[in-house]
């Protein structure tokens, strides 16, 4: 991992080191900068991974030895960019009248000047560097120019399949919003009154436009709640108790494929039902979502009564066993600090291991030949 200057990642949270300390003491909670609520938490993942890695050279931390960081960039398989793109979008994003530009793009341009500075950069051209990018519209300026690396996004919708794609780069889960709810605390399929659960935006742009056939076929249907609402704490709280006594949770594309909805379902243990044709998974290359995610295309949802049709042919018998296997799953979707085994950090990491032996093995099998010219 690069130790890029605070104002590239902890300072962005206002923390401030000591002389010649770029990072914060994560021996104890107590002393760790807290990432900022709302709609800024949901796109944390690269605060979380950033302070995994320096938990993971930290005495009196425990956690799952997914990742370590080694100190010679020769001994590392990836090499870690501890840029806290999301956060910098979110804050500083926007222009002020007396600069040239936003501080978010500043920001990037740094970083582009000092990655192409670097001989761990220019020796695979990037290929085995390993970038946070999981708000849709960060890295706005330097992704062109860094798309070789290895990003971790929230999902495709607004990168060119030329920049990111499935064959180099990692889906990971948003940071749900709602509290988990323990398992022993779940509700049974004839404990849950509501059929079909929505709150959030309903006028989306885009992709988004089903959201408003759907409110309009269902706002005034039997057992369904479907209204608009908004991440504010109150929000939250309805979201979160709504969900939780729903036997369906929709997950309807927005602005962009995916959205922090789905992950709210899976930790209320409301059964996702996927209205979004593009969307793309996290892990899915080890979990089977069928298993506890019913699945609906676009053109079919917006058919009068096919979708309630649907839903309410599953049986208690069939709802159950998904419901079960939410229970089980949700664990992975969970961000936290120390990380825990298979947890949401430990199953992005395992997932760059798999991702890595991929691509190491397209670099060798390129270097079949190179290297054995005979000058």
């Amino acid at each position: 991992m690069y130790d890029l200057p605070t104002e590239s990642h902890f300072g962005l949270l206002g923390w401030v080191g000591g002389k010649n300390q770029i990072w914060p003491n994560v021996s104890h909670k107590s002393t760790i900068p807290s990432y900022p609520g709302g709609l800024n938490l949901q796109h944390s993942t690269e605060y979380w991974l950033t302070l995994d890695l320096l938990a993971s050279v930290t005495e009196d931390v425990t956690r799952p030895c997914g990742a370590i960081r080694v100190q010679n960039s020769s001994e590392s398989d990836v090499i870690f960019v501890p840029f806290f793109s999301s956060l910098s979008y979110n804050r500083h994003s926007k222009h002020h009248a007396k600069q040239m530009g936003s501080v978010d793009r500043l920001l990037q341009e740094r970083l582009v000047e000092f990655l192409n500075g670097r001989k761990e950069w220019r020796r695979l051209g990037g290929r085995d560097h390993l970038i946070v990018a999981h708000h849709p519209n960060s890295m706005l300026f330097a992704r062109k120019k860094l798309g070789s690396a290895m990003f971790v996004l929230s999902d495709f919708g607004r990168y060119s399949v030329e920049i990111a794609n499935l064959d180099k780069d990692i889906i990971a889960p948003y940071k749900h919003m709602v509290k988990t709810v323990p398992s022993v605390d779940s509700a049974t399929f004839s404990e849950r009154p509501t059929l079909v659960y929505f709150q959030g935006a309903i006028y989306r742009k885009d992709g988004g436009v089903i959201r408003q056939q759907l409110y309009y076929l269902l706002k005034d249907k039997k057992d369904v709640h479907f209204a608009f609402g908004s991440a504010q704490a109150n929000g939250i709280r309805q979201a979160s108790k709504g969900m939780a006594s729903s036997k369906f949770c929709l997950n309807i594309a927005g602005d962009t494929p995916s959205s922090n909805r789905l992950f709210d379902a899976i930790a209320s243990h409301c059964v996702p039902v996927i209205i979004s044709d593009e969307i793309e998974l996290p892990f899915e290359d080890i979990l089977d979502y069928s298993e506890f995610c019913i699945f609906v295309r676009a053109a079919d949802a917006v058919k009068k009564g096919y979708l309630l049709s649907l839903l309410r042919g599953v049986t208690q018998e069939k709802w159950t066993k998904m419901w079960e296997r939410l229970k089980e799953v949700s664990k992975h979707f969970e961000y936290q600090y120390p990380s825990q085994p298979c947890d949401a950090v430990d199953m992005i990491w395992q997932s760059v291991h798999r991702k890595k032996s991929s691509t190491q093995l397209n670099v060798h099998r390129k270097n079949r030949y190179r290297r054995s010219q005979i000058v």
